[in-house]
């Protein structure tokens, strides 16, 4: 989910608390219902433990008995193969509280994480081999599409937490997997914090000086790809000129916003890649295409569609999903007949076309007139648009072909086609005819 650190500017009519029935949250839940604010309790079932039912009782008893709201969601499912159990409820789990946060009108959802969960999620991190982000831990507070989700005890150590509840006589469920050593988390619980008591805190310390290392980062990041980077393009010329540490954070925050890219991919980036080489790269989601300096993001193809028949024979945006991009006319000179437009075939290259550029100049291959517009490779597919008769009309990425062009005293309209990464949002949200 998208999310950013945009601070609240109002107080909350209503809250949401992620509530699991642990210590925590109970003491969280207690704290929040004596807000004053109305308060919303949000229990994820995640059917793992044969306790669930019970537990997702005595939440809603508990609720209840401090005048909160109860609502909880079910997880649907399984583990994925070779996902961890931890993993899958962790994904489930940020969704069904989402989506409860959302039914309650709340925009602000509570969690209870606290000082040693930070420590832990660090330590954690640090023996993934994460940079800074991972490093930074959980945030304090951070939006993600619509709800705040905000940690307001974690700097709070757990033993506080536990005064409270017994001060207030709170009534709490003790998870038994909380004890299983077979999750990382808890090896550390039974391994780490008794050996080093002190360490709670140190680490947390560590965590937050790790978030301003990686705020910072985020900044000069920002600034870089402001000069470096357009709507599709990196400049490789221009980051190779960096210093590498600031090359590989200006790189590693241009991937973000295309793909989850390893740091073994951006190091080969940095390293392969020499001025005027064309190379590619494999990337989750699609590929990363090196051309003339520049780094291009393109997703995975699917199948081309089967050709089709369809009528461009007035002005608007014509999409076509299965081509991931639209076909905008407009009334333009040079253009196409509109009668000519109203039925045109649009497939994919089958070879041997042939492109014109301009009246008067040679016909070239599509290959030839595709290189001289500096179309990249993996743009070179199509669709194409031809007339019943096989002539061409207009390929995508190249424009119209001159021989359609019509003639002066005709009406005419310009047909030019848009990727759907380059619709504008306002453009992108309308179609002809609408």
């Amino acid at each position: 989910m998208a999310a950013s650190a945009t601070p609240r500017t109002a107080e909350p009519e209503r809250v949401a608390v992620a509530f699991s029935g642990g210590l925590d949250s109970t003491a969280l839940l207690h704290v929040a219902a004596r807000s004053g604010v109305q308060v919303f309790a949000c229990h994820v079932h995640h059917g793992l433990q044969p306790q669930a039912d019970d537990w997702a009782l005595h939440c809603e008893r508990v609720a209840t008995e401090l005048g909160a709201a109860f609502a909880c969601e079910h997880l649907a499912g399984a583990p994925a193969r070779g996902e961890s159990v931890e993993a899958w409820a962790r994904a489930g789990r940020h969704r069904a509280l989402h989506d409860m946060a959302t039914a309650a009108g709340a925009d602000l959802l509570l969690l209870a994480h606290h000082r040693r969960d930070q420590a832990e999620t660090f330590l954690l991190q640090a023996l993934r081999g994460a940079g800074t982000a991972g490093l930074a831990g959980m945030p304090r507070a951070q939006w993600r599409e619509g709800i705040c989700w905000a940690r307001p005890w974690l700097d709070q150590p757990r033993e506080a937490i536990l005064a409270y509840a017994e001060q207030h006589g709170l009534r709490w469920i003790e998870d038994p997997s909380n004890g299983d050593a077979r999750y990382a988390r808890n090896r550390l619980r039974q391994t780490l914090w008794p050996a080093f008591p002190t360490a709670e805190a140190a680490l947390a310390q560590a965590a937050r000086w790790a978030q301003q290392a990686n705020e910072l980062a985020e900044e000069v990041a920002a600034a870089d790809l402001a000069t470096l980077s357009g709507p599709e393009r990196l400049d490789l010329a221009a980051l190779a000129r960096l210093s590498p540490a600031r090359a590989s954070n200006a790189l590693r925050a241009w991937l973000a916003q295309h793909t989850a890219a390893p740091a073994s991919l951006v190091g080969r980036l940095l390293t392969e890649w020499r001025p005027g080489g064309t190379l590619s790269w494999p990337a989750p989601g699609g590929a990363l295409h090196a051309y003339r300096d520049g780094l291009f993001w393109a997703e995975a193809p699917g199948h081309a569609p089967a050709p089709a028949e369809i009528d461009l024979g007035r002005p608007g945006r014509f999409p076509q999903p299965g081509w991931r991009g639209s076909w905008l006319v407009e009334a333009a000179t040079p253009g196409i007949a509109p009668a000519r437009l109203a039925r045109v075939v649009q497939r994919s290259r089958a070879g041997a076309e042939q492109f014109q550029r301009a009246p008067g100049s040679s016909p070239r291959s599509l290959k030839k007139a595709c290189q001289e517009a500096g179309l990249p490779p993996w743009r070179r597919g199509g669709p194409l648009l031809f007339e019943a008769n096989g002539q061409l009309v207009a390929v995508a990425g190249l424009g119209m072909d001159a021989r359609a062009f019509a003639a002066k005293d005709e009406p005419q309209l310009a047909v030019r086609w848009l990727e759907d990464s380059a619709l504008p949002q306002s453009e992108g949200d309308s179609e002809a005819g609408a």
